[in-house]
């Protein structure tokens, strides 16, 4: 079977050992290809035995030491090595872990590999186990968990900038302090419910409640007020590239890209599907999709890409309706914003040619030559400051995907119900409040979360 590019042989029926214990987890994490230095992380109750059974001993705790990593059955050196030893529960997964710096070579990373998944209760690591491991352990929450996986899969450094705030826990932090504040309430309601006629029970109660539940509404509708930013950001901004059969489309779709990514031909009809490609456009992601030409066709197939086209285009933040010279054709009723854009400016007498930047029924119109390059520069960097405006500037928005939305947004709801309750209610009142707290409990992972854990995990890379 393969991991990592890597071939394993007889490792298949080891992954699937259960064992009455913890499996203890190996992986390579520095990513699969050549390279100078392999690491190999270890994690769980064998890690320790993993190292005296490979090197023959175990390092000082966080010290790097030289040392031979050897095969444990025939006792053949495999390669030298670092090897690091981190005792739990001071480690990334709260268990005990062990590293190994090897040589990149494909042959001393297999061997090391089968050396330590063929020692009693070690397996290879499954997608993302390493930092579930950590979650499960309470070594961080799942707002962190979604940053680390968002920081892996940042193309830009605005990506990369917000998915660092939520690994650091901004979100996770904030979060938890609004749960412990409304725990705090939650107590004072039900002390005054069971309590009622003891001296030490607050006389103001329900208006302290009030205040706190004024108050954390607020803060959470503030953190709320960024959140198609930090979402959007995320994603990324979409721009279709769109228009009649041969318009220059594609030519500017590959211009874009700085490569030949879409086929460019004089037959209409080429293109049948959505192509994609990802830019940075000055630290921000955009995504721009070539379309098949809009027109009317006999044909099932390029039938189906036009469907797509108006789809795509229609879903889009951003359409650039291409026409060649003298193509007065407008776009279809869209609700994004339109570009038009006249390509081809090179065969075009300059008197003929759409006036660059002029705004006109919102809808802002280029003159430009992939060909050539003429007014390339000017367009990209309209469209850079588009991408900029779409994504606002300043720091980076506290909620960033769907999920902390749908839940913050409930939480409001909750607290608004709790408001209007006063406190002419009080079982009712406490009733709204567990509910917030509960919501906020599940925003941060720790009630009711295996539902979105796969999910989650899914795209993790093995090793991490």
């Amino acid at each position: 079977m393969y991991k990592n590019g890597i071939t394993f042989t007889s490792l298949s029926n080891k992954m699937n050992q259960k064992s009455d214990i913890i499996p203890t987890i190996v992986a390579l994490s520095s990513g699969k290809g050549l390279a100078a230095i392999a690491v190999i992380r270890i994690s769980g109750p064998r890690a320790r035995f993993g190292l005296e059974t490979t090197i023959g001993r175990v390092p000082s705790p966080r010290r790097a030491s030289l040392a031979t990593v050897r095969d444990p059955t025939t006792k053949e050196p495999i390669d030298q090595a670092l090897a690091l030893w981190f005792p739990g529960p001071e480690t990334e997964t709260g268990e005990d872990m062990a590293e190994l710096h090897t040589h990149g070579g494909r042959a001393v990373v297999e061997a090391t590999l089968t050396a330590l998944t063929g020692l009693e209760g070690f397996r290879l690591a499954e997608a993302g186990e390493f930092t579930r491991r950590a979650f499960e352990n309470g070594q961080i929450d799942l707002t962190v968990v979604e940053g680390l996986a968002d920081l892996i899969g940042a193309e830009t450094q605005s990506q990369r900038r917000q998915a660092f705030q939520q690994l650091v826990g901004t979100l996770g932090k904030r979060a938890d302090a609004w749960r412990q504040r409304l725990t705090e309430a939650l107590a004072l309601v039900e002390a005054n419910i069971d309590f009622s006629d003891e001296g030490d029970v607050p006389a103001d109660l329900s208006g302290q409640v009030l205040r706190l539940v004024t108050e954390l509404k607020e803060e959470i509708s503030k953190a709320l007020a960024g959140a198609a930013r930090g979402e959007r950001l995320r994603e990324g901004l979409t721009v279709a590239v769109a228009g009649p059969p041969n318009a220059g489309k594609s030519t500017l779709f590959n211009a874009l890209a700085r490569r030949d990514v879409a086929i460019v031909s004089p037959i209409p009809g080429t293109t049948r599907d959505v192509l994609e490609v990802h830019l940075d456009l000055n630290g921000y992601p955009v995504t721009v999709l070539d379309t098949a030409g809009i027109r009317e066709s006999g044909d099932p197939v390029e039938r189906e890409g036009i469907d797509r086209a108006r789809s795509r285009a229609a879903a889009a933040d951003l359409v650039l309706w291409i026409t060649e010279p003298g193509d007065l054709r407008a776009p279809p009723p869209l609700e994004s914003p339109i570009w038009r854009i006249q390509s081809k400016a090179d065969l075009v007498d300059s008197d003929a040619k759409l006036s660059s930047g002029r705004e006109s029924e919102a809808q802002t119109r280029f003159s430009l030559s992939a060909k050539t390059g003429e007014g390339l520069e000017h367009f990209v960097g309209a469209l850079s400051a588009f991408a900029g405006q779409a994504f606002g500037s300043g720091e980076s928005a506290l909620v960033t995907r769907l999920r902390h939305r749908l839940l913050l947004e409930r939480v409001v709801e909750t607290l608004n119900r709790a408001s209007k309750l006063g406190g002419s209610d009080l079982e009712l009142l406490a009733e709204e409040l567990r509910a917030a707290a509960t919501d906020l409990g599940r925003l941060l992972g720790k009630i009711d979360v295996e539902d979105v854990l796969d999910v989650i995990f899914r795209d993790f890379c093995i090793g991490k």
